[in-house]
């Protein structure tokens, strides 16, 4: 089960990027906060960095979470645009790092589909159903969904976090026996118990 943590997300970009903040407590996720931070008005591409990186930190300093969790680039036929979307997510990353904050990326399939079932989901349904499963009234939602896009990688791993491990998977009794070599005695060694 999951113990008391702040989970952080992130969703990585160079024109906003979007966070989310929840705290789970009793294995129960109450959203603690959620923005954007918006960089139309810099220019320059190292000043965006520059501030994706002391927005993250300043987040974790007031935080103080256990993990971050962040939307890893989608592949797009833009290699300019995809190259510009990796520093952002880099730039975050090392902020958690710079913290010694455990990073786990989320592909934004696998948010989506953890969210709302729907792989190909649009962000408003990912919106409303992060709006439902945490109680947040409609007059909270902000209308850049960068927000809540942050908010979705943060849940995605709450509900990660709570998966059971997975049992090992076996291709036949040769394999098992391999893999098991403690549950499995030795013929002439059980002879020898007798």
């Amino acid at each position: 089960m999951i113990n008391d943590q702040i989970i952080l997300g992130i969703d990585p970009g160079t024109t906003i990027m979007g966070y989310g903040v929840l705290n789970i407590r009793a294995h129960q996720p109450e959203l603690m906060a959620m923005g954007i931070l918006d960089l139309k008005k810099y220019a320059n591409h190292y000043v965006k960095l520059q501030r994706i990186f002391a927005r993250t930190l300043s987040l974790i300093d007031e935080f103080h979470p256990h993990c971050m969790a962040i939307e890893a680039p989608f592949f797009g036929k833009n290699v300019q645009s995809m190259l510009k979307l990796g520093r952002a997510q880099g730039v975050a990353m090392s902020a958690a790092l710079y913290r010694d904050i455990p990073i786990t990326e989320y592909a934004p399939l696998k948010i989506k589909m953890a969210i709302t079932g729907n792989g190909n989901a649009s962000k408003e349904q990912v919106a409303d159903m992060l709006r439902r499963f945490l109680h947040i009234p409609q007059e909270n939602m902000l209308p850049q969904l960068d927000a809540t896009d942050g908010l979705a990688a943060a849940y995605c791993h709450f509900l990660q976090l709570g998966k059971p491990e997975s049992q090992k998977i076996y291709s036949g009794w040769k394999d098992y026996i391999a893999k098991n070599q403690e549950k499995v005695k030795n013929p002439v060694q059980k002879k020898r118990e007798k």
